[in-house]
């Protein structure tokens, strides 16, 4: 999850040549601290990255800014009034960008809360729910952040004119298939972070 900095401070590391227990050492820590934060699953605090800093000969912003960007974890959400489509579309999602918060919905209305209290990177839509539009759904999205990548997704080719009317950055077919959303990805208004090392 904390990738950029976790392969970052392992090449410091070894480019000074100190083991995970050297550096440990030098800073007052357990080696096993250095692993946490060398394989992602832990961040150091700011009085540690100062610590850092020192130990490694980097200036203290560098790390800041690495330990920043580790924590820019994208939220993607898909919005779906069939179940099933939306569980298989939220599995799609979740194997091409695994380092993501993910969250499905199958009621605009509760994205919409969603999106007032989170940045939205990602938004796919199915355009026809019931009563409730997914066109409509994408420029209030856009209300709430103009930055929002929307992509549509429908089992109908005729609503592809309408959906490029709006900010959309793409369309698909249903169903929701990896190859499709790495291409979308590619084409996205507002490219973001990935969330991962191998990005």
């Amino acid at each position: 999850m904390n990738g950029i900095f976790a392969e970052n401070l392992r090449k410091l590391r070894e480019e000074r040549g100190l083991s995970q227990k050297q550096l440990g050492d030098q800073m007052f820590v357990n080696h096993s601290t250095i692993a946490r934060w060398e394989n992602g699953s832990r961040l150091p605090d700011a009085s540690m990255i100062f610590r850092l800093s020192k130990c490694l000969g980097v200036g203290t912003n560098t790390l800041f800014q690495l330990a920043a960007r580790s924590e820019e974890i994208p939220n993607i959400i898909m919005v779906d009034d069939s179940k099933v489509i939306l569980s298989d579309g939220l599995a799609v999602l979740e194997e091409v960008i695994p380092d993501a918060t993910i969250t499905g919905f199958i009621w605009p209305l509760e994205a919409i809360e969603y999106a007032k209290m989170n940045r939205v990177e990602l938004a796919v839509l199915d355009i026809e729910m019931g009563k409730s539009s997914g066109l409509e759904l994408c420029r209030t999205l856009h209300e709430i952040n103009p930055t929002t990548n929307v992509v549509f997704l429908t089992a109908y080719a005729d609503y592809s004119l309408d959906a490029w009317k709006t900010e959309a950055s793409g369309f698909l077919l249903k169903p929701l298939t990896t190859e499709g959303v790495k291409e979308q990805l590619k084409r996205l208004r507002y490219p973001f972070s990935m969330g991962s090392k191998d990005e």
